[in-house]
């Protein structure tokens, strides 16, 4: 996957990661979609970055219709981090999502790039169905500032991951992505991203996010869910409710 990086509302370039995560020259199909304006030739996204530096990020993601992927991927992620958004330029992220490659069952999935590091890709469930939801979470870790876990359906799912300087630093995100493959071929998908909370402090102490900026390439769309799917009561005490919406292509 490629992973996004927002810094204070503006979108900053990609960097080309691992096999699993437009331009001016492109023909006008491949245009419509694939060609985003927020990273490299052939990506593209839906999905929003919170308006609030946090200490983790939480989602439930469902995939509502099989993605169709002819090249490349589709994928709706969480994360925080990107190329370049760590201490002195460097570059480390953590995400953990649902994807989609041409011919195979979708999957949980999360990706781990440390300073200096080429990302390590880890698959998490296998298998998943339409209309499965996974509880997904990157939290840093209570009293211990700068060190992370990915954490699937309520328990975590890695070793303790360190990420100097990383406190207090990132705006989480939630998104959907896709990736042509380097071809002029659009992928299809829709993922729904429910109770999407931000945590304010080490540990937790969650609250709903509140949207710092949309991320919405030619083709895809993203729609806040109001009032929230399934009944859902707040994500926390108070009267906010929880944060929900679509990401899909058009």
């Amino acid at each position: 996957m490629k992973t996004l990086a927002v810094s204070t509302f503006v979108v900053v370039a990609l960097a080309a990661v691992s096999v699993f995560l437009a331009s001016a020259g492109a023909t006008s199909r491949a245009l419509t979609c694939g060609s985003g304006t927020h990273g490299a030739p052939g990506y593209a996204y839906a999905g929003l970055q919170s308006g609030r530096v946090g200490s983790g990020v939480r989602a439930t993601i469902t995939a509502l219709r099989q993605p169709a992927v002819a090249a490349g991927h589709a994928a709706g992620w969480i994360g925080v981090g990107g190329p370049g958004a760590g201490p002195g330029g460097e570059t480390m992220w953590l995400q953990t999502g649902v994807a989609a490659l041409p011919r195979t069952p979708l999957m949980v999935y999360a990706e781990i790039t440390r300073p200096g590091h080429d990302p390590v890709f880890l698959s998490l469930h296998n298998d998943v169905a339409v209309g499965e939801s996974h509880r997904l979470a990157v939290l840093e870790m209570s009293r211990r500032p700068g060190v992370w876990r990915i954490w699937l359906d309520g328990r975590p799912v890695t070793d303790p991951i360190v990420l100097r300087g990383s406190h207090k630093r990132w705006q989480p995100l939630a998104t959907a992505e896709s990736w042509n493959g380097g071809v002029s071929t659009c992928n299809s998908f829709r993922f729904r991203f429910e109770r999407v909370g931000v945590a304010q402090s080490l540990g937790g102490s969650w609250r709903p996010l509140v949207p710092g900026y949309t991320i919405r390439d030619r083709g895809y769309a993203v729609r806040q869910l109001s009032p929230s799917p399934r009944g859902q009561r707040t994500l926390s005490a108070g009267s906010l409710q929880a944060y929900a919406f679509d990401a899909a292509s058009a």
